[in-house]
């Protein structure tokens, strides 16, 4: 979708390829039945190695992960990771300030690979594209100690389209061009073309996508627009040697963050009653149309100036007379696509990823593979009420592995080994220290005025003294690691599978910002061990169950995936993650019914940016079921369903803005400034271990695709279902709570030739 929490869409999209359509995806088991009958993707095409690094149907690996094609985004209508839960169970993602970056899962925040390669952080820095996918990988749980260590939580792998076709070059060129248009304004242009190449009598095959958009204008003020190009090559050298390399360049401008509606209250969110009125104690005096420093505070020194919050002990707080509505103050009917957002908010995201595999088949099946990855991140971001920043980072990565398979009597294995380097270098710039936040100062009925707009620190990178980069964060570490992974098959039917990795992390960071709350600098350096271990048992075909455990490490990055220095000299840079993890996957009807169904206990870490930065343990426990049924040639039906439950350990020591009504504020007296908890511990109800509410216990969607015979003039198709997520609400004890809501989805195409015209609704 073109933003996130969009309630309502449409897009029509018409298709000119002069490749042939694709036809259905074959499946080891009884594979002629399963490919006359998967029309709409939802079978591997190919093994995958994204949970072991060893090639290996998802259906037989054992643990929780799901596959989607590319097929099947298309016939389900996704187009940003936050809509990827109608296909994969223990995914529903909670908007982060509206834009669609990392995914949710298992109730914790989940890592982004590229090809098997992590990404740089992004919680909410840019809408992660996913436009010329191959497949999307999600897996629920640690990753395979090949890609790196991780969080326990899960992970994404985006493995895009290539020059090779089902692990095959292209014999001959092939292209196409999608247009769309949707409500709102809403519009896309894509192209894409492949060409086998012959170069110095070997073989091979190039591929270029190219992909801008304009989102569609629902909340209305924000526009984000993106544009993507990706180009690959894959070249048969000799001496069964072959080369893939690649890179995708993305740029994104309007990518906002946006928190939505201000001065929340169940009354605002179940009849739209909205508390008006407006603070003039504190006012814009020289007309540059925002609030500097010296006019929230004069005669005060910046960065040490009154701020605008009043802090909570657990006693009422009392109002301030600075901080009170004196003007406009009443009710008003708000409107939904209205929003905390100025014509002085702007994000701007450039990202560049690239990428060279080096392979080596042998003649007995050993696999030897040297690997580049490389990707870098720039963002400038500014919201007029507070939270700056300015990101630039880069990380590079270098892999070396060897897989082959080896037989020992009735034992039977495969395994891969190797080493790997992970270098970064970035730098994260942020203002939010001083306390300087104006989020309910803004009367969202009148819209965005000069007296709650906050000064910029980009102001003082052109030379103008007013607000500063409170936490300018430099910061490089380097990650060395050797890794071991075996699946191996035992008498039986019992198969296990063993991996881990040693990694040492020399870690370095400086802050040169003017109110950090951190030391000026710290360094570090420590090795840790990672490992986990599978174990199944094949009934024959129908049925597999299994258990697995593993042990995780990871490093506790920001938002640049960099390591601040208050976490580091608090010897909280790395922290650890447990899984245990048992369930059953199925075959049934010879391949034509396959789903899985897993319970799990994590514990794990996540960051939370403070000030100063806090790493605060969670505990969650869970049971998934994902089915997925080729009922016929025509139809074929998806579930996917979790229940979860997060529970944040306590004490929870981060420093936290809360609602006035939690302080005993009337909201009159409290819009005009903002309360704060330097400890959340010290809220009712908040000192020991709570519920993490803000992703629904909750969530399963159900969905029917239809596709029609051959007709005269081609085939014509539809898909329709629903996604059912239960109520949330926000941390506080008795926080505002919004009820569950259900999201219908209906889609129809008519392919004639090499054109298709599609429709999709929300």
């Amino acid at each position: 979708m073109p933003i996130a929490k969009r309630t309502a869409a449409a897009a029509l999209a018409l298709t000119a390829a002069t490749a042939v359509p694709m036809l259905g995806h074959a499946q080891t088991v009884d594979a002629v039945v399963v490919t006359m009958r998967d029309q709409a993707g939802l079978l591997e095409r190919l093994p995958s190695d994204t949970v072991l690094g060893l090639s290996k149907p998802l259906i037989e690996t054992a643990r929780s992960a799901s596959f989607i094609s590319d097929q099947t985004l298309a016939r389900y209508g996704v187009q940003t990771v936050d809509r990827l839960s109608a296909v994969t169970p223990g995914a529903y993602t909670a908007s982060f300030f509206g834009v669609p970056g990392a995914l949710n899962v298992r109730g914790t925040l989940a890592e982004t690979y590229f090809r098997g390669f992590k990404r740089i952080e992004n919680r909410g820095t840019y809408a992660t594209p996913i436009g010329d996918a191959a497949r999307i990988d999600i897996v629920r749980g640690p990753p395979t100690p090949i890609f790196g260590s991780g969080k326990v939580g899960g992970q994404l792998n985006f493995t895009p389209l290539s020059a090779r076709d089902q692990g095959r070059l292209l014999l001959e060129a092939r292209g196409g061009a999608t247009a769309t248009l949707g409500a709102y304004g809403h519009y896309a242009l894509s192209g894409t073309a492949d060409a086998p190449l012959r170069a110095g009598g070997m073989d091979g095959g190039v591929h270029a996508y190219a992909e801008v958009e304009r989102g569609g204008e629902y909340y209305r003020g924000i526009v984000p627009k993106r544009a993507t190009l990706q180009v690959s090559g894959d070249l048969d050298l000799a001496m069964d040697w072959t080369l893939t390399a690649g890179a995708m360049l993305y740029r994104s401008r309007g990518d906002v963050q946006n928190p939505g509606w201000n001065r929340l209250t169940q009354d605002l969110f179940d009849h739209r009653t909205y508390i008006t009125g407006r603070d003039l104690s504190i006012i814009d005096r020289d007309g540059n149309g925002k609030l500097t420093p010296g006019e929230i505070s004069p005669g005060k020194p910046y960065p040490f100036i009154d701020p605008l919050f009043i802090a909570y002990f657990g006693f009422p707080a009392g109002g301030d007379s600075a901080h009170s509505l004196d003007t406009g103050v009443g009710v008003a009917r708000l409107d939904r696509r209205t929003v905390h957002i100025s014509a002085a908010d702007f994000s701007a995201t450039d990202t560049r990823t690239a990428y060279a595999d080096l392979v080596r088949t042998g003649p007995t099946g050993g696999v030897l593979k040297a690997q580049l990855f490389y990707d870098d991140l720039r963002n400038r971001r500014f919201i007029s009420y507070g939270f700056p920043a300015a990101y630039k980072a880069r990380v590079g990565e270098a892999r070396l592995s060897y897989a082959d398979g080896f037989e020992a009597g009735p034992v039977k294995a495969q395994a891969v080994a190797g080493l790997s380097l992970r270098a970064y270098h970035g730098r994260r710039r942020e203002s939010f220290n001083s306390g300087v936040i104006a989020y309910d100062r803004r009367d969202l009925s009148v819209g965005a005025m000069a007296n709650d707009s906050l000064d910029s620190p980009f102001d003082e990178d052109a030379g103008i003294v007013g607000m500063g980069w409170e936490n300018d964060i430099r910061s490089r570490w380097r990650q060395t690691g050797a890794f071991l992974t075996a699946d191996i098959a035992l008498p039986g039917r019992i198969n296990a599978v063993l991996g881990g990795r040693l990694d040492h992390y020399d870690v370095k960071s400086t802050d040169h910002g003017a109110l950090p709350y951190a030391p000026p600098a710290a360094g570090d350096s420590e090795s840790q061990g990672t490992w986990n271990a599978s174990l199944s048992w094949n009934s024959g075909g129908a049925l597999m169950p299994y258990v697995s455990l593993a042990n995780t490490a990871a490093l506790e990055v920001g938002q640049a995936g960099d390591l601040s220095t208050g976490v580091i000299a608090g010897d909280s840079w790395l922290s650890k993650g447990q899984l245990s993890e048992a369930g059953i996957k199925l075959q049934l009807f010879r391949g034509v019914l396959t789903g899985a169904l897993s319970a799990y206990r994590q514990g794990r870490t996540q960051l939370l940016s403070g000030p100063p930065p806090v790493v605060q343990g969670t505990r969650s426990k869970g049971v998934e079921l994902e089915l997925r049924y080729l009922a016929s040639p025509r139809w074929s039906f998806t579930f996917s369903g979790a229940s979860q439950r997060t529970r944040v350990k306590g004490p929870d020591v981060s420093f936290a803005y809360i609602p006035a009504y939690v302080a005993q504020v009337p909201p009159a007296q409290a819009y005009g400034g903002a309360y704060v908890a330097y400890q959340f511990s010290g809220l009712p109800g908040r000192s020991a271990d709570y519920d993490y509410a803000l992703i629904p216990h909750g969530v399963a969607s159900l969905y029917a695709t239809y596709t029609s015979r051959r007709l005269s003039f081609g085939r014509i198709g539809a898909t329709a279902g629903v996604t059912h997520a239960s109520a949330t609400a926000g941390t506080v004890q008795n926080a505002v709570r919004y009820p569950a809501y259900r999201l219908a989805n209906a889609s129809a195409f008519v392919e004639s030739g090499p054109w298709i015209v599609a429709l999709n609704v929300d």
